[in-house]
């Protein structure tokens, strides 16, 4: 399938340079590149543009919505395990990687309170920066910026739907073979002549032994298992909570999921092609939780625990926090914990190093033997 991009658009200087950059390449791009550009690229990608991402509603000009972005009790749940975590490895330092619009950090500082003596924010985009910034100006003698992670650093570490949108290999089966997917120009050479699948035979493969059907597409997720082990390097003594949507390995590679997982948002709408409106819509992927943990395990981090996101906050107390609630704090609520929102989609990985505790979010539900 070929896609046009429209020469007036916003994404129109993206899509030249990722143009520009598949020409250069001799007229292919593996997809990991071309999404690294679509999202990362300096001063054009979806994640480097003033756009705004995160909002409850359309109206907002927003595109999607985050569990900090939907109800304060998130935080409030999570600071519970984020408590015990600072105290278990005496420590007061959180490190956020990829901080959003800020809600989190706000909600979690507020409710810690001195307990944290330094928030540490890894953000690259400018422009969430600035909402960061502004989210969290009550403690601004606590908060600094980062450009990467330190090269050493000891506390606890914090993602929240961050690693779905690291760039993934995508790979696909004719029945027969895999091929690497990737990117080329459309027919044309011009850029509103936009962009087309292309495939070439690969010796990646996903993992274990499935009887995949022809037409399979699916994900690997090397440069999210990579980040974990830097994040194993560079942590001196801490603990590392991951929450993000996913499968274990044996639920993501399975042949039911043969068309894979990648998905775009824009405007609070989902949709399957991220060749199309370039540089305007995120661009995501579920994550394989099996190969994370064992990445983490591998680099020498002790995995403390996973379960749903569901079983966590409970665990950390929510069904107290929404008891005190309103209504309305209530419903926004449960869309945590429902099964058919986010409650079971969404993951919780633990990791610890040098820190000996029992995690309370995992206290009931543990799935670490599925993983």
């Amino acid at each position: 399938m070929q896609t046009v991009v429209d020469e007036a658009s916003v994404s129109a200087r993206l899509a030249r340079r990722i143009g520009e950059t598949i020409d250069a390449a001799d007229g292919w791009l593996p997809f990991s590149r071309f999404m690294a550009m679509a999202l990362y690229e300096p001063g054009l990608g979806y994640y480097a543009g003033g756009r705004r991402k995160f909002g409850r509603m359309p109206a907002s000009g927003s595109d999607f919505v985050t569990a900090s972005e939907l109800t304060p009790l998130f935080g409030r749940a999570l600071a519970r395990q984020l408590d015990q975590a600072l105290t278990a490895g005496g420590h007061d330092e959180i490190i956020e990687f990829g901080a959003g619009s800020g809600a989190l950090a706000a909600e979690l500082l507020g409710t810690l309170g001195g307990r944290v003596g330094r928030y540490s924010i890894v953000e690259l985009s400018a422009e969430l920066r600035e909402r960061q910034r502004e989210a969290t100006r009550t403690f601004a003698d606590r908060v600094r910026w980062l450009d990467a992670l330190p090269a050493a650093m000891s506390g606890v570490v914090i993602g929240n739907e961050v690693l779905d949108a690291m760039p993934v290999e995508l790979l696909h089966f004719d029945g027969e073979q895999w091929f690497e997917r990737g990117v080329k120009r459309g027919v044309g050479r011009g850029a509103t002549d936009g962009f087309a699948w292309s495939d070439r035979p690969t010796a990646l493969r996903p993992p274990g032994e499935v009887a995949w059907p022809a037409g399979t597409t699916t994900e690997l997720h090397r440069q999210a298992q990579a980040f974990v082990a830097t994040l194993a390097d560079r942590l001196t003594t801490g603990t590392v909570f991951l929450v993000d949507y996913g499968f274990p390995e044996h639920e993501y590679y399975h042949p039911q999921r043969a068309g894979g997982t990648l998905m775009c948002h824009r405007a609070h709408r989902a949709d399957t092609d991220p060749l199309v409106e370039v540089g305007d819509k995120d661009i995501t992927a579920h994550l394989d939780f099996t190969a994370l943990a064992l990445a983490g395990q591998d680099a020498g981090l002790d995995v403390v625990g996973y379960t749903s996101q569901a079983r966590f906050l409970i665990n950390c107390g929510i069904g107290e926090l929404m008891a005190a609630a309103d209504l309305r704090g209530r419903a926004a609520a449960q869309m945590l914990l429902a099964e058919h929102e986010m409650g079971e989609l969404f993951k919780v990985l633990a990791f610890a190093k040098g820190v000996d505790f029992a995690p309370i979010g995992f206290a009931a539900g543990d799935r670490r033997h599925r993983l």
